[in-house]
């Protein structure tokens, strides 16, 4: 069975990526000096708001954090993937490519740029794993409603508020023994309280673990069915 390291267009259009999304640390970094964090975890409001700064910004998901969700999909022979914030689609490529190297499968993304949904096809196209990707335009929320399950494994990289709505609208397709993965727990914990109330509630059925990634990267395991 193939792997990520056998495919060596993909891991070369993953290298340029993630070396776009580090060269744009510096314009976030003296985003957040300057206008603070409200355009990452305040309200939906604060969050319109912010969208024009965001709109180039890759935001990918951290190269050992993308490889290991790659390693955990794996490990689940995971084939219903859902992704809560695709951007440009970095992540989302280490998704498609589990589905595909577990013998096939699909990765349902949602993101509301246009502008973000149009270059990330272009990637998936490059890489070649457009089959193996459902990605839906527009409200997470209102893209996820038609969700169908059994779902195997859910990314949380999104803005913090919408974390603990879109893990309400996907666990009840999330099977036993599904993992939730979502980013930057430690370093935003009090604004992912929301979700940290559903993940410690023991009637959802969650046990949920932070691993010491930078940031923090939270593993929640379903571990009783709904």
């Amino acid at each position: 069975m193939p792997d990520l390291r056998d495919d060596l267009q993909l891991r070369s259009l993953l290298d340029r990526l993630h070396a776009q999304s580090l060269a744009q640390e510096g314009d976030i970094r003296a985003h957040f000096a300057e206008q603070g964090s409200a355009s990452v975890v305040g309200t939906r409001a604060e969050l319109e708001q912010g969208r024009a700064f965001w709109r180039d910004k890759l935001v990918a998901l951290d190269a050992d954090k993308a490889q290991f969700c790659y390693a955990l999909c794996r490990a689940l022979q995971a084939r219903r993937i859902v992704e809560a914030g695709t951007s440009f689609g970095i992540s989302t490529l280490y998704l498609a490519a589990a589905v595909r190297d577990n013998g096939g499968g699909i990765v349902i993304g949602v993101e509301q740029e246009p502008s973000k949904v149009a270059v990330a096809r272009g990637h998936f196209r490059e890489a070649r794993l457009d089959a193996y990707i459902d990605l839906r335009e527009g409200d997470i929320l209102e893209a996820l409603r038609s969700l169908e399950g059994p779902v195997d494994f859910l990314l949380l990289d999104i803005w913090t508020p919408l974390a603990r709505p879109v893990l309400e609208r996907v666990a009840t397709h999330l099977r036993t023994g599904a993992i939730v993965a979502t980013d930057n727990t430690a370093k935003r914990r009090e604004e992912y309280g929301a979700l940290f109330a559903y993940l410690g509630d023991p009637v959802n059925g969650f046990i949920t673990q932070t691993l010491p990634f930078e940031g923090g990267f939270e593993i929640s395991v379903k571990v009783t069915g709904n």
